[in-house]
């Protein structure tokens, strides 16, 4: 299992707030302040202005107390111990350890390195306990709900975003292929998978191509802003078809009705044709109205039961 203590780390981002490290570990920053001063576990430096500042062996050094805390070890006990202690812990800790706190917060360091080695090398670790489909599903989709909580308040860049982002898709696309070469189309029945315009975070979509693949159906993957109107050309081919489509942005909350609206009035023509949407803008509608072909999911699991 992989050893949060094992770092390769460059200085890209070098420095964070108390408010970062709040945002990064989990822990409020009184409790942080409260932990200092009781215990001496970390030296901030000072701005001229008195505003603490953190290294990244800080941010290691909390990941790793907060690590332990969450595992049932007391601070006052990590608190007795040194560094290297604590980093034995952590390692021992990790190899019975059946969460995957340790996994994201590597994975999290990654990003805020920009550090593909450790990415992989996380990745890599895990890959040799689980399958693909669970990293997906216990590490890396709570590790994009952090990141998406990380972006909005300004902890991380979009830089840092995309970067961890298309890892991610690389790993998605790999096994995708791997399960293309191997499985049968065994059903009758299209999926066709798209984002409508400007609308570009696809790894939900991907996810949703991999499960169909494995599963023996037919997917045709469109992927990024596809114009509403260039899919009525796939009706001319196919007369049982499932659009799927995943809104975290677009269309925007005044836009969102409409747009599922003219995809009804469009693409609905004849009771073969389905639209199965997820996504976070789907809170911005009344889901009771949809009409019948139409199907809201909460989640990928969701939709992945329905197949």
């Amino acid at each position: 299992m992989f050893n949060l203590f094992i770092l390769k780390m460059n200085n890209i981002k070098s420095t964070f707030s108390i408010k970062d490290l709040e945002n990064l570990t989990g822990i409020k920053a009184h409790t942080i302040r409260i932990w200092e001063k009781r215990y001496n576990l970390l030296q901030p430096e000072r701005t001229e202005t008195n505003i603490r500042y953190y290294s990244l062996a800080n941010l290691q050094k909390l990941l790793n107390i907060s690590y332990l805390n969450n595992n049932g070890l007391k601070i006052s006990k990590i608190a007795s111990l040194e560094s290297d202690a604590i980093h034995e812990l952590v390692k021992e800790v990790a190899e019975s350890d059946t969460t995957n706190n340790h996994a994201i917060d590597a994975f999290k360091l990654s990003m805020l390195n920009f550090d593909q080695k450790l990415f992989y090398d996380t990745y890599e670790s895990l890959i040799k306990e689980k399958s693909f489909i669970e990293i997906f599903y216990q590490d890396l989709i709570p590790l994009l709900s952090e990141i998406g909580m990380l972006w909005q308040t300004d902890t991380i860049t979009p830089a840092h975003e995309h970067f961890l982002t298309s890892l991610i898709r690389q790993k998605i696309l790999i096994n995708t292929e791997m399960i293309q070469s191997k499985n049968q189309v065994v059903t009758d029945e299209i999926f066709v998978l798209y984002l409508p315009d400007n609308e570009i975070h696809e790894l939900g979509l991907m996810i949703i191509n991999y499960e169909l693949i494995a599963k023996g159906h037919q997917s045709i993957f469109l992927g990024q802003s596809v114009p509403l109107e260039s899919l009525k050309d796939l009706l001319n081919y196919y007369d049982n078809i499932t659009f799927v489509s995943y809104f975290t942005v677009k269309p925007e909350k005044d836009d969102i009705a409409g747009y599922i609206q003219d995809v009804s009035d469009t693409l609905i023509v004849k009771d073969s044709i389905k639209f199965w949407i997820l996504g976070r803008m789907l809170d911005e509608i009344d889901l009771t109205s949809l009409p019948k072909q139409i199907t809201p999911f909460k989640a990928i699991k969701d939709l992945v039961k329905k197949l």
